[in-house]
């Protein structure tokens, strides 16, 4: 299960295009969480902080506990969107996910003995067609990555 990161954010009252505005005017992203069945929250992130975890990698598959100093909210980022020239980020959805949520997340692949397979050494070539495998897992357990073991795969396995 991977690691769950909190980030602060601060409630706003208003939703709309003109509130959206001013929150990025004070330099905050805004965002909203909802799901679970319980009403959407708007909230105002941290640009540094969510630019951080951002470029970790894993951003869509990874929970995360929006602290807004009154509750915290268990989260999985569903959605960003860009400003298409700067490439900040200028909204954030976050599903709001139970202790028994059944989610859809895709997950990283990382490949490990490249480099004593069989089948590379006899001169084969590793051909890696998805780099993410998409599963249906627990809120609780959403693994950071799945590993495949190329020791005994020879030319043409798979």
């Amino acid at each position: 299960m991977s690691q769950v990161v909190t980030l602060r954010a601060s409630l706003r009252e208003r939703a709309g295009k003109g509130a959206a505005r001013a929150v990025r005017r004070a330099g905050e992203v805004p965002a909203v969480v909802y799901g679970d069945k319980k009403a959407p929250v708007m909230i105002a992130v941290n640009p540094r902080e969510l630019n951080t975890e951002l470029h970790k990698g894993g951003f869509f598959s990874r929970l995360f506990d929006i602290d807004t100093g009154t509750e915290k909210h268990r989260v999985l980022a569903r959605d960003v969107q860009f400003h298409p020239v700067t490439d900040r980020p200028e909204h954030v959805d976050f599903l709001r996910v139970g202790a028994d949520s059944m989610l859809h997340v895709n997950v990283p692949v990382h490949f490990i003995n490249q480099e004593k397979s069989l089948g590379i050494k006899k001169g084969g070539l590793l051909n890696i067609v998805q780099h993410t495998v998409e599963i249906e897992v627990n809120a609780n357990d959403i693994p950071d990555h799945l590993t495949v073991d190329l020791l005994n795969i020879d030319i043409n396995g798979s």
